[in-house]
């Protein structure tokens, strides 16, 4: 092992860059969940990419904002985490960005210590021209860092950006066995593709009123028996949740089902109830049990 390198790689940047894009194309399964729809990672989720002689150890952070209540403060302190124990960060801006949301993450950067690359995304939506001025203003704004324009949707240089981590690593033993995947648990992953379905199929303010609680996981050979609770901050958003004679909450299942049975790679049977539980995104001990102000 003395060849071996390991290390910690962190993704940061705006809300809706590609950010859990980019960590899924690394690590080769949908480990973050992923729609158009800003503040969609709300924890820092762990991948791991192992190889004979390496271990990289990805993580997904949720989108830069400036915090509108606790929960968002939370989210924000994931944020703040990753620049603690990184081996090399990844800053992640699309074509057209200017800055970060917050400008004190931004002097972060600038004064990082540790080896920075900006992966400048979404490439396949702009001209040679625009690109190549964009490339400029990174290298102004910030002359230390690399810049690796990229593709993560179309997978154009992740490859590419991959194998420099590698250079880039320490030698290190590994920090995790070899054949695991995340940090997370599978609840957590029941939880994480409920909430994606509720981010696609409803508007305004329902998703961002939501958490997802999984009561019971039971797994035996032929099958997954799943029960989870949408919690939602009042009645009128639970009327919403559940729709007309369930008809809503029954898309939810049946999606979210389809896509848990892949990730799963086993028959699951998910039965879903919907609980008002007022004002959590500003209570501590709620945002605690969720798994938010560790």
């Amino acid at each position: 092992m003395k060849d071996h390198k390991a290390g910690f790689v962190n993704i940061i940047g705006n809300p809706n860059v590609g950010k859990s894009t980019l960590m899924n194309a690394f690590v080769g399964e949908k480990l973050s969940i992923i729609t158009s729809k800003a503040q969609t990672t709300r924890h820092r989720i762990l991948g791991i990419v192992n190889g004979d002689d390496f271990q990289v150890i990805l993580s997904d952070t949720p989108g830069i904002i400036k915090p509108a209540y606790d929960l968002q403060s939370s989210m924000m302190d994931f944020v703040k985490s990753a620049f603690d124990d990184a081996d090399v960060l990844l800053y992640m801006v699309e074509i057209g960005e200017k800055a970060l949301k917050d400008e004190n993450f931004f002097v972060k950067i600038k004064n990082s210590k540790i080896p920075v690359l900006l992966l400048l995304n979404k490439i396949d939506s702009a001209s040679q021209e625009l690109l190549e001025e964009q490339v400029q203003y990174w290298q102004e704004q910030l002359p230390s860092v690399e810049i690796h324009p990229i593709s993560a949707l179309q997978n154009f240089n992740v490859r590419g950006v991959f194998e420099r981590i590698l250079e880039l690593l320490p030698v290190s033993p590994p920090y995790y066995p070899k054949d695991q995947l995340t940090d997370k648990p599978e609840r957590f992953f029941v939880n994480e593709t409920i909430r994606e379905k509720i981010l696609l199929y409803y508007k305004k303010e329902i998703p961002y009123a939501v958490e997802v609680e999984t009561e019971e996981f039971l797994e035996d050979e032929e099958i997954i028996r799943i029960r989870s609770v949408i919690m939602v901050e009042r009645d009128s958003q639970k009327g919403i949740i559940i729709g007309h004679k369930g008809s809503a909450l029954k898309k939810v299942g049946v999606e979210a089902r389809k896509d848990l049975e892949q990730f799963f790679d086993k028959q699951v049977h998910i039965e879903l109830y919907v609980k008002v539980n007022k004002n959590w995104r500003n209570d501590t001990r709620q945002l605690k049990r969720f798994g938010y102000n560790k």
